[in-house]
């Protein structure tokens, strides 16, 4: 997108800037005018997980959510692109506002509730996508399912997303649907992932491929969490983890406007206490699985930081809203 088009974006409120940017992309994806935002993809292939990414820099989920412009940011460099969360149904998310920058630190906190159109119509747009690289699809439970029947709800989507998906992205962390977190722990985390790993074998059986399983995990644990979800995530054969997603601590924004809104915060501020989980998971986890980073990822040397610390994979979000897609490039061309 041009600087100009980005700089008046930002001076819109955040929500209406994020659903013209999406309309935009939506409708000039497949036209000329995709050339304003359009970069060469940097070659650095990569396989991680039995996947050939086109190089390491990856789209985080939670921009696309519906899978609408997945052509559009394949245009703009990335090696992979991940659309959702998506829920089984359609669902309007919390009420509005539920989206705040925090400029002066390159933030924002959301509280958007997993809103989306529904696993059914995300499937739709990733069949009708002409990219042909590597896509995540991000899943997650409807916010009236009751916590119990979460794994009801990721089978719904998993066996929907599964023949169209590279990798299946479990959303375990968003501080946003109620007792969502409460999935990442004990006995509810192993039984959770018992049940998902059962499916992926059948689906794999059914469709003739293997589509691995990441699980999406929250910046605020503790040293013993970290080491309990490691534990738990080798044993169930999970096929990578991403972290991580938004967090709940205010530390590193406190006294400014917006601060005190309800919801994740992402952004610049999170780059330290990302890269610290990342670090911290990779020796738990001791190799044995990948670890894509995610969370404050905001120039090439945050990135290049998070692959030291153990990542094999990074993916961007907040940054890109503030920067464009140079971003892209500049951190592909240097790591």
């Amino acid at each position: 997108m041009s600087t100009i088009a980005q700089k008046l974006l930002l001076k819109c409120e955040p929500e209406t800037s994020h659903d013209l940017a999406i309309n935009w992309l939506k409708r000039t994806q497949h036209t000329p005018l995709k050339w304003m935002y359009s970069n060469e993809t940097v070659p650095k292939p990569i396989k991680v997980a039995g996947i050939t990414f086109a190089n390491p820099v990856g789209l985080a989920a939670g921009l696309d959510k519906n899978g609408e412009c997945i052509d559009a940011f394949s245009a703009m460099g990335f090696g992979f692109i991940e659309v959702g969360t998506v829920t089984p149904r359609p669902q309007a998310g919390n009420p509005k506002p539920r989206l705040f920058r925090i400029a002066e630190k390159q933030a924002i906190i959301n509280r958007m509730g997993f809103n989306n159109k529904g696993v059914d119509h995300l499937v739709q747009n990733v069949k009708n996508a002409r990219y042909k690289g590597v896509i995540g699809i991000n899943i997650g439970k409807n916010k009236d399912t009751d916590e119990a029947k979460a794994l009801d709800d990721y089978l719904i989507c998993l066996n929907k997303v599964y023949p169209y998906a590279s990798y299946v992205t479990v959303n375990i962390s968003s501080p946003n649907t109620p007792g969502l977190r409460n999935l990442q722990y004990g006995a509810a985390l192993d039984a959770l992932l018992a049940g998902l790993k059962q499916a992926q074998e059948k689906l794999c059986q059914t469709h003739g491929r293997y589509v691995p399983l990441f699980i999406k995990i929250a910046p605020d644990l503790s040293d013993a969490e970290i080491d309990s979800i490691a534990k738990s995530l080798i044993a169930s054969g999970m096929d990578g983890v991403i972290a991580t997603n938004t967090t709940l601590s205010r530390t590193s924004v406190e006294g400014l406007p917006h601060a005190q809104e309800a919801g994740g915060l992402s952004g610049s501020v999170m780059t330290q206490m990302a890269c610290e989980v990342t670090r911290k998971l990779s020796l738990a986890l001791d190799r044995a699985i990948p670890i894509i980073g995610v969370g404050g990822i905001d120039n090439p040397k945050a990135a290049q930081d998070r692959l030291d610390a153990g990542a094999s994979l990074i993916q961007v979000y907040s940054a890109f809203i503030y920067q464009g897609p140079e971003l892209v490039r500049q951190i592909a061309k240097a790591i």
